[in-house]
């Protein structure tokens, strides 16, 4: 009798929860969505427009619009099958159409019933930061984060990557101590709007990991780890970074970016390869990098790459993925139109 009674309570609690099974994917309220997504293995997928997400979504949460036509194809591109994906919309309407296409794309999946409106309306966290997610080989998941400009900072599980941070150099104004303390710093050169000072001293915490080149050691006093082009080191947790040459060749340019000085970094995570470009023209060393997954290149006219240029580094480079960053006022559309029918997927992000 008792484990009957037992067993009651547990399927009035269920049903209380869940919304109920449809269509292959559990419909939860608020409160059992929360604890679900709780789970770091969960990714949670915001299937509005990119102007709703930009307005506000849950924090960590991706964006795929399911009115797209190409909506399974980007998410299959995107999504590992091997995680649970959580889906939400604004009020339980769309994110149910998307749960059914994903389902029948062979993804396990929940959904939030209430949507967006009902999560903000029960005061439950949300964010306004651009979230792009990548799956390692080994099943990691690896969060990055658009802050600005060449700023940018990636989650892997607990810890912490930031590369070239910078508080009040570039607008909007960044307060970095309001923001996880950092296990891995990477500087690319010296300017201000990459090495800033204030914003490491920010960041660091005891077992911080800061990577410089040369000069931008000397400048703050060997705080950091130097790496000049072409080193390597071994992080901890499968981790890597390589030091690139990252410099101008056009003869109007030389005195910005010397050949020699400054650094990009090719970071490996599980398997993951990043390519984090700094500021620099589409230089021969490119042809050297091999299976990128994730490149950054800047073009921010007349200092590093024009559209044409940056196009011509991705062709030679073939990331699955290319964020072009570091662009001011260039015309980044362009590069777009550029890599149309590539087989590069093209993120534009807010990195002016």
């Amino acid at each position: 009798m008792k484990t009957l009674t037992i067993s009651v309570v547990s399927l009035l609690c269920c049903m209380l929860s869940c919304v109920g099974e449809t269509r292959g994917f559990f419909s939860f309220n608020i409160e059992t969505f929360e604890k679900k997504i709780a789970d770091a293995d969960v990714i949670r997928l915001d299937v509005r427009t990119a102007a709703e997400y930009a307005e506000g979504h849950l924090e960590d949460a991706i964006n795929i619009d399911v009115k797209k036509p190409d909506f399974v194809n980007l998410a299959t591109s995107s999504l590992s099958r091997e995680k649970t994906i959580a889906v939400y919309c604004r009020s339980g309407k769309r994110s149910k159409l998307a749960s059914e296409l994903l389902v029948n794309s062979g993804y396990r999946v929940i959904e939030l019933n209430e949507g967006y409106l009902g999560w903000v309306k029960a005061g439950k966290p949300t964010s306004k930061e651009e979230v792009d997610l990548f799956t390692t080989p080994g099943g990691v998941n690896v969060y990055f984060y658009c802050i600005k400009h060449g700023s940018l900072k990636m989650r892997v599980g607990e810890k912490w990557i930031y590369v070239d941070p910078v508080t009040n150099a570039i607008p909007p104004i960044t307060d970095y101590s309001t923001m996880p303390k950092a296990d891995l710093i990477l500087v690319t050169h010296e300017h201000f709007d990459h090495l800033d000072s204030l914003a490491i001293q920010q960041l660091t915490k005891k077992d911080t990991k800061l990577i410089v080149n040369p000069r931008c050691n000397e400048l703050l006093g060997g705080l950091g780890e130097v790496m000049k082009n072409g080193d390597s080191k071994s992080l901890v947790d499968k981790w890597k970074v390589e030091a690139h040459p990252a410099y101008n060749t056009s003869a109007e340019k030389l005195q910005f970016h010397p050949k020699g000085r400054d650094n990009g970094y090719l970071l490996e995570i599980d398997g993951l390869r990043i390519y984090i470009a700094g500021d620099t023209e589409d230089i021969p060393e490119m042809q050297e990098l091999k299976n990128v997954d994730v490149a950054f290149l800047p073009c921010n006219l007349p200092f590093t790459m024009s559209p044409e240029q940056l196009a011509n580094a991705a062709k030679v480079i073939m990331p699955k993925v290319l964020f072009p960053y570091h662009y001011g006022k260039t015309d980044i559309q362009q590069v777009l139109k550029l890599l149309e029918n590539s087989g590069i997927d093209v993120r534009i992000r807010q990195y002016q």
